[in-house]
């Protein structure tokens, strides 16, 4: 069987130019073809002997695992691409912050010998399955990495939204939204809107307001077990769900977006056993002045 590991890169990062077509021939050294992505196509040159497939389409060729050139948002798309395959995701850190991008270029090459060599630590992220329900029929569905927003737009009024745990209501939010998080996007929006940091290891959820009108409202942390549902009552149709920050939808009122865990999981390959803890001192500079 021919050795393919598939290659996903951010777009426009000027330093792909050498980065890329340096792990595609690091690879063919050592009998491994690439299938990239687009983007990653247009680093690469027309003499590549690379092929190029649409990213939903990568898991066609059953790649070993995928390398993830870019930052945490390539790392999102790919995952959302990937995932149901069940293929190993690999993150090189090409953006500011790398929280799920962890490899740095200098470990770039160093990494990619443990992952072919199938020594590389393996770290399992929950995702999320999102559906949009209008009426009896469900519109749209996700399975996400991060997080689900429901929010207003820019110059709406502040929306009005029901939130309801295994169809045991919560409570009414009037905010300019809600955030869904798993414990992989609860150091994303969630956190900047003053939601808990979960260890990638919590089987939870967190439910977070965003700049709610009560500051009663407080974020709230649910088992992964149960099924969440946001109801928008009033946003005067001006109301988007974001999945990931990258794919975005209208809704209306009376809509119901209902949030649950995903039976599929995102798998990340790691050469360095550092901790959680670790990650979050180097990022989030914590204990520094």
């Amino acid at each position: 069987m021919a050795k393919t590991v598939a290659i996903v890169s951010k777009s426009n990062k000027g330093e792909l130019f050498e980065v890329a077509p340096g792990v595609v021939r690091w690879l063919a050294a050592r009998g491994y073809s690439a299938v990239t992505d687009p983007e990653t196509a247009a680093y690469l040159g027309k003499k590549s002997a690379s092929r190029t497939l649409a990213r939903e389409k990568l898991p066609s060729v059953r790649p070993q695992f995928a390398i993830v050139l870019g930052g945490d948002g390539t790392m999102l798309a790919a995952a959302r691409a990937l995932a149901r395959s069940g293929i190993p995701i690999l993150g090189v850190n090409l953006g500011s912050l790398g929280f799920l991008t962890e490899v740095a270029l200098d470990e770039l090459y160093p990494t990619l010998a443990a992952a072919i060599g199938r020594k590389c630590l393996r770290e399992r992220r929950a995702m999320l399955r999102c559906e949009v329900r209008r009426g009896s029929k469900v519109i749209t569905r996700h399975d996400l990495m991060n997080d689900a927003v429901v929010s207003k737009t820019e110059l709406a009024r502040i929306a009005d939204f029901d939130v309801y745990v295994n169809d045991q209501f919560v409570s009414n939010y009037k905010a300019d939204g809600i955030i869904v998080a798993t414990p992989t996007g609860s150091t994303a929006y969630s956190l900047a809107a003053g939601g808990p940091i979960l260890s990638p290891d919590v089987n939870a959820f967190a439910v977070t307001p965003v700049s709610p009108h009560a500051l009663t409202n407080r974020p709230l942390v649910v088992p992964d077990t149960c099924r969440i549902t946001i109801r928008v009552r009033s946003a005067e149709g001006a109301a988007y769900l974001s999945i990931d920050g990258q794919l975005g939808e209208r809704l209306r009122d009376g809509d119901r977006i209902v949030c649950h865990r995903s039976r599929f999981e995102v798998e990340l390959l790691k050469l360095h056993s550092r901790t959680f803890f670790d990650v979050l001192r180097a990022k989030l500079k914590w204990g520094q002045r």
